[in-house]
C-alpha cells in the first residue's frame, strides 16, 4: 500500500519538476531568439531555429541538470541545429587573408568616438539593422557562431567553447577572424555608399 503513495508522489515530483523547467526555458525565449536571430540571415529562419530548439529542448528535458546553466544548455542544442542546418545547405567557408587597409573603417569609427557612450549607441543603432547584419550573415557559418555567442551573447571564451563543444584557443582563433572579417564587409559596405 505504501507503494502506491509513492508512485503518485513520485508522478507529482515529475510533473512539478517539468513545469519548473518549462517556466525557466520560456524565460529565457527572448535571449535564445536574440542569437538565432544573429545566426541566421531571416527572422523567418530564427523563428523556426528557436522553435525547433524549444522543441528539442521540451522533448528532452530530462537530460537537462537543475541547478546549471539553462541559457548554456539551450544555446548548446541551438547551436547544434544550427550546424545541422549549415550542413544541410552545404555551404562552405571562404577565407581570404586581410590586410591592415581592412581596418580603415574600423580605425576612423575608434578615432570618432571618443565622444563617449552616447555617440557608440548612436553609432550602434545605425548600423545594427542593415550593414551589420548583412556582414555577419556572410560570415562562415562557424565564424558567425562563435561572434554571436561571444561579442553579442556575452558568453566568455570558455562559454562559448562549452557551448561549441570546441577548444578556448579555437574560440579566440575564429573569433578574431570572424571580427576581422565583419571589419572588412563593413569598411566595403560604407565605401560602396
Amino acid at each position: 500500500m505504501s507503494e502506491s503513495r509513492t508512485e503518485p508522489q513520485r508522478l507529482a515530483q515529475a510533473a512539478s519538476d517539468r513545469v519548473r523547467f518549462e517556466e525557466e526555458a520560456i524565460g529565457l525565449a527572448d535571449q535564445v531568439y536574440q542569437v538565432a536571430r544573429r545566426l541566421v540571415g531571416t527572422r523567418e529562419e530564427a523563428e523556426d531555429l528557436m522553435q525547433e530548439t524549444y522543441a528539442r529542448a521540451f522533448r528532452s528535458w530530462r537530460s537537462y541538470t537543475p541547478g546549471t546553466n539553462m541559457r548554456a544548455w539551450l544555446l548548446r542544442i541551438l547551436a547544434n541545429l544550427n550546424i545541422d542546418r549549415g550542413r544541410r545547405q552545404q555551404r562552405t567557408p571562404s577565407s581570404q587573408p586581410l590586410e591592415e587597409g581592412d581596418y580603415y573603417l574600423y580605425n576612423r569609427l575608434e578615432q570618432g568616438l571618443r565622444g563617449g557612450q552616447a555617440d557608440i549607441e548612436r553609432l550602434i543603432d545605425q548600423l545594427s539593422q542593415g550593414p551589420v547584419m548583412d556582414a555577419l550573415a556572410e560570415l562562415p557559418q562557424n565564424f558567425k557562431e562563435v561572434v554571436v555567442l561571444v561579442d553579442l551573447g556575452d558568453f566568455s571564451y570558455q562559454e562559448a567553447a562549452d557551448i561549441l563543444e570546441i577548444p578556448i584557443g579555437t574560440v579566440m582563433s575564429r573569433l578574431h577572424r570572424g571580427r576581422r572579417a565583419l571589419k572588412k564587409a563593413l569598411a566595403e559596405s560604407v565605401e560602396a555608399a
